[in-house]
Order: structure tokens, then sequence, then C-alpha cells
């Protein structure tokens, strides 16, 4: 593996949610319905969903640290000054920074990151065992986020099986917001149009920053109203002064060009 396929430049949807990402591991026991990954990766989904391995070496992490992939040039950039770079690097896309059953492969990713003065973004389904790397993380560079998709643990245990359940995912965010970290929630996919509203009513008062996102991939999502959608969240997010960024299929359901 080279450095350029290892911390890279996300193009379309992914790219609206960061700048640059880095997937640790190969399989995600999170077991979530809408996950579109193993088609993505030609993994059958019984083994996606079984369990997760690092997909690269810490030296692998070191060299593209010093080293960012190009994806759409093709070249590969050095960075002789790293405090000039501030984009932040998101674990993870294909896979959870923390698969139930612990690994201490994240909190050692990070730290490489990290002394190499590069800021990272978490993302993570169960921000339980994500507090413990709180300490690795700085105020004002790194940030911390969840996924937000259900209310009730027993529609979650239906949509997203291997995962924590939504109050500890909340409670994860007040207690890191509390540290003084930048926290962000992926409301991404939406299930539910009034789940989705009511989460973030129930957040935004430790909540930094929202994402909001379609359900794709999955015949659920031709039940919602996209359309309906958008504009109740964005109403109801601009009433309550919250910070938000709507994805582009939810902005060209909504109408707008």
């Amino acid at each position: 593996m080279t450095a350029k396929s290892v911390i890279y430049e996300p193009n379309g949807r992914a790219g609206e949610y960061s700048e640059l990402a880095l997937n640790l591991y190969t399989g995600c026991p999170n077991g979530c319905k809408y996950c579109y990954v193993p088609d993505v990766l030609h993994i059958p989904p019984e083994d996606f969903h079984w369990t997760a391995a690092p997909r690269l070496t810490l030296a692998e992490i070191e060299e593209s640290a010093d080293i960012y992939g190009k994806t759409q040039e093709g070249q590969l950039d050095m960075l002789t000054d790293k405090t000039a770079d501030t984009r932040n690097i998101l674990l993870c896309f294909t896979c959870d920074p923390y698969p139930q059953g612990g690994s201490t492969f994240t909190r050692n990713a990070i730290r490489v990151l990290k002394s190499r003065g590069l800021r990272v973004t978490i993302l993570t389904k169960n921000p339980r065992l994500a507090m413990r790397d709180c300490d690795l993380l700085v105020p004002g560079e790194d940030k911390f986020g969840v996924t937000l998709t259900t209310i009730l643990s027993v529609d979650s245990a239906e949509w997203e099986p291997g995962a924590q359940m939504p109050g500890e995912r909340m409670a994860a965010l007040k207690q890191a917001y509390d540290l003084g970290l930048e926290t962000w929630v992926s409301l991404e996919p939406v299930i539910n149009p009034e789940w989705t509203i009511k989460l973030m009513e129930m957040t935004r008062g430790f909540v930094s920053h929202y994402k909001v996102g379609k359900l794709n991939y999955h015949p659920h999502a031709k039940t919602i109203n996209w359309q309906k959608f958008g504009w109740d969240i964005k109403r109801r997010m601009d009433e309550l002064g919250v910070k938000y960024y709507l994805k582009r299929d939810l902005i060209q359901e909504m109408g707008i060009r």
C-alpha cells in the first residue's frame, strides 16, 4: 500500500464531509442495514460486518502523514510546513474508527498524526470507546463527532445492531463538548425525518455543527418526502440558530440550484 492510498482527498458525497480522510480498518461490526461499503469494496456483507481488522500499518500512516495523496491530479505533494495545512483528517468513511471489541490501533494512529502536527476529526457510532482518546485531541484543532439516526434504542438495534445506543452517543458528545472539543453530528442517513429533527433539538446545546444527508442505496429512501424534510429541518435549524450543512443531493431535492 502506498502513501497515496492512505491519507487521501475524498470526492463526491464524501468530499462534502471532509477534505482529507483515513480509513483505518477493513470491516465494521456496527452492522448498519443501510451500509453501502460492502458493495463498494466488493465484500459480502456477512464478512464485512463480522469483524474489523487494521487495513494498514503504523509505518504506512507515518509515511502518509508526511506525504498527502492528491487523488484528482494523481500526484504527491510533500508538505514542508505542516502548520500551513489546517485541513482535518476524517477517521473514518468506510469503517468505524472505534469498532466494538476495542483496539489500541486507533489511539496509536492518532498519536502518529498528532506527532506530525496534523488535525483529526472523529466520526463514530461508538463514542464511549472514543472518549478514552480525548486526551490526545486538541481543543481548537481536532473535532469529535458521532452519527445519530434514531432516538429509541429499539430502533437503533434494528438499523445499527452492533453500534452503541443513541443515549450513549449523546452522552459522549456532551462529555467531549465539556472538555472544550469542537463537537459535530452527522445526521446521515435520515431514516425518519421526525427523528432527525428531534435529534437536532435534543443535542443543540452541546453540538457545534451538524451535517445532514439523505438515505441512499436503501428501498426505505423512496418512502420519504425529501423536499419537505429538507425545508422542514432547514427552517427549524434557522429558528434555533444552529450551524449546519445540507448535502448537495438534499439541496437538489429541495429545488435549490
